[in-house]
């Protein structure tokens, strides 16, 4: 019995097949154990794996910090009033410090316990219920000690260094947090991760625009990485700074009274506007780089041509499953291939020993190539592909010899002799039919034998889809036949389609991130205005008037990001794709895609802050600090 710990997943199967002791001969084996210590084919190749490792880095951790850092800063203006506060009450520097430490660690030790709590739940929910293509067994994805007593030492120990660094302004300088001191504008030099990382990713794009590609091969490898990085970090440190130009420039030129009060609460607080819009600015730009990988990880797995052929022995096909296969949903033709035999001692020199032959009709021919001419059903004929030279040598005349083994009785020989006609076709690039030199038609075989050297040929649709759909149909008829996807690597599709589980997990995960940090943060920059938005109401303004101010302050600085983050994605997509060899090097096709997501998360972003201005004007809110 295998058991789990022999299995990488519930869907593997595997089968150990006997036979008898007479059956074995002298060829037979002591049997010294069962498997292995390792898995001879890992379920994603290294080189694989540290593509997924990058995708899911940028689709995950950026959002993840760019979250962590919007939790950080929740309630900050109150907070930093409050411990200010104490400060002023006669509280000493380390006592305030201690009092705003032990709130964050104790809030982080809860959120991690309930983190590790969640984890275990989800594990044991989805190892059972799986994803498309992966599936796991939950002893497998438990979390170990180390991982565990990390995440319960880890979050409050980062927590404790937040509240830290959070607290040093209301401690060393309190009277300036009580009196809201202007904060001083965005540096400057922050801008310098920026373009470092987009002078990175030009400079490799550049490399495929003059037709001479830089390959990912030695330094590349780490400069196409921290180019990425580099442009992804720079462009949300950057927010702040583009986000203060903008404000300062609309609110100098312009003479709407709704776009001044905006801009100029921008221009005041850069680093609020940041913590809205910097979650949904990454969205974008790391859908870019989800893309690119999987253009890249498709043009290394899926065939190039619109035809997939299967390729089974026939030696451990009987015949009923051999006219089953044939029949199978998805296989659109069939053939024969089949190897010619030569004595050893008898074949001279220069002749070739053996040849491949086509068992196949006309129609069967044409179904299985892109266009033939001069094909005669009945007729034993050449075969002449325009795109090879394969054949070539042969000479009228010439001949092979076949072996057939019947049901009953002694092997068989049949000899084809080469015939002078010929069939002139256009392949397919990757094809079993280009191995071929004669197209032999079935009525010539002997019909009560069958041929000792010879395999199947089926073939169907090249969509990754329907490969796995004929695959499973294929082993229902023959469990446990040996099947070569001819052209495309088994292995690679099974990775493909867990790459693709893996990179959508990712990004559901961070979207959902992305959005809960908008949502904080939309949430947060409510509570904190509340009484300067009643200030401004009680002046005069109106409710619409304000709506459109809130609505103004985050989608023109959201705009400017989003435009900035579908340019360097888009590069940086390209710079990725350069670099890894494939024919698709400028992805064209996902420009539309992006340019609605963008869309939507500029309506997702106007919708969340209307809320910013409520129904009901409280005054109470202007003194009550």
């Amino acid at each position: 019995m295998i058991g789990p710990s022999g299995l990488a997943h519930p869907d593997e199967l595997y089968a150990y097949v006997g036979t008898d002791r007479a059956a074995l001969a002298r060829e037979g084996r002591t049997l010294k154990g069962f498997g292995y210590s390792y898995a001879p084919f890992p379920a994603v190749e290294p080189s694989t794996l540290t593509d997924v490792r990058f995708a899911l880095a940028t689709l995950v951790l950026l959002p993840l910090g760019i979250f962590l850092s919007v939790c950080a800063r929740l309630s900050a203006a109150s907070r930093m009033r409050r411990l200010a506060a104490l400060r002023l009450l006669g509280l000493s520097v380390k006592g305030t410090q201690r009092v705003n430490a032990a709130e964050t660690v104790v809030a982080a030790l809860l959120g991690a316990v309930l983190g590790l709590g969640e984890y275990w739940l989800l594990n044991q929910v989805m190892s059972r219920a799986g994803l498309p293509g992966l599936r796991w067994y939950p002893d497998d994805g438990a979390l170990s000690v180390v991982t565990i007593a990390v995440c319960l030492v880890g979050s409050p120990l980062l927590a404790w260094l937040v509240s830290r660094k959070s607290a040093r302004d209301a401690t060393a300088n309190p009277l300036a947090v009580r009196r809201t001191a202007v904060p001083r504008p965005p540096s400057k030099w922050v801008g310098l991760l920026l373009v470092s990382g987009l002078g990175i990713v030009c400079g490799f794009c550049a490399t495929g625009l003059m037709g001479h590609p830089a390959s990912s091969l030695g330094v590349n490898a780490l400069l196409i990485v921290a180019g990425v990085v580099l442009t992804g970090v720079g462009l949300v440190l950057t927010l702040p700074l583009l986000s203060y130009v903008l404000a300062r420039r609309v609110a100098r030129t312009t003479r709407s009274l709704t776009l001044n009060l905006a801009m100029r609460r921008n221009e005041a607080e850069p680093g609020s506007t940041m913590r809205v819009v910097t979650s949904l600015v990454l969205l974008v730009y790391v859908a870019s780089l989800a893309q690119g990988v999987l253009i890249q990880l498709e043009q290394v797995t899926r065939p190039s041509g619109s035809v997939q052929e299967y390729s089974l022995p026939l030696s451990g096909l009987d015949s009923r499953q051999q006219r089953d296969l044939t029949h199978v949903p998805g296989v659109d033709a069939h053939a024969v291939l089949m190897n010619s035999w030569a004595d050893p001692h008898g074949t001279s020199g220069t002749d070739p020993a053996w040849e491949t032959v086509l068992v196949a009709t006309c129609a069967q021919l044409d179904r299985m190539t892109v266009h033939t001419n001069g094909c005669v059903d009945g007729k034993v004929m050449r075969l002449d592909n325009t795109d090879s030279s394969s054949g070539s040598y042969l000479r009228t005349g010439m001949s092979f010899t076949f072996r057939f083994r019947p049901d009953n009785g002694q092997d068989r020989k049949l000899n084809i002799a080469v015939p002078a006609e010929r069939i002139t076709y256009n392949g397919y690039s990757a094809s079993s039919v280009d191995s071929a030199v004669l197209l032999v038609p079935p009525s010539a075989l002997p019909s009560d034998a069958r041929p000792r050297d010879a395999e199947i040929l089926l073939a169907g649709s090249s969509d990754p889809g329907q490969v796995r759909g004929v695959l499973d149909r294929i082993a229902a008829v023959a469990p446990i036949a040996e099947i070569e996807l001819v052209g495309l690597n088994v292995q690679g599709l099974e990775q493909i389609t867990v790459v693709e589980t893996l990179l959508a997990l990712g990004m559901i995960m961070g979207l959902i991130i992305g959005v809960a940090a908008f949502l904080v943060s939309v949430t947060d920059r409510a509570v904190e205005r509340r009484a300067q938005v009643t200030a401004v109401t009680l002046i005069g303004a109106r409710a619409r008037t304000m709506r459109a101010v809130q609505c103004a302050q985050v989608v023109l600085p959201l705009g400017l990001g989003l435009v900035l983050a579908l340019v360097s994605g888009k590069l940086a997509e390209s710079s990725y794709l350069i670099t890894g060899g494939g024919a698709i090097r400028w992805d064209t096709a996902g420009v539309p895609l992006l340019v609605l997501a963008a869309a939507g998360v500029v309506g997702m972003a106007a919708l969340g802050s209307l809320p910013l201005v409520g129904r009901r004007i409280d005054p109470e809110l202007i003194r009550r600090d």
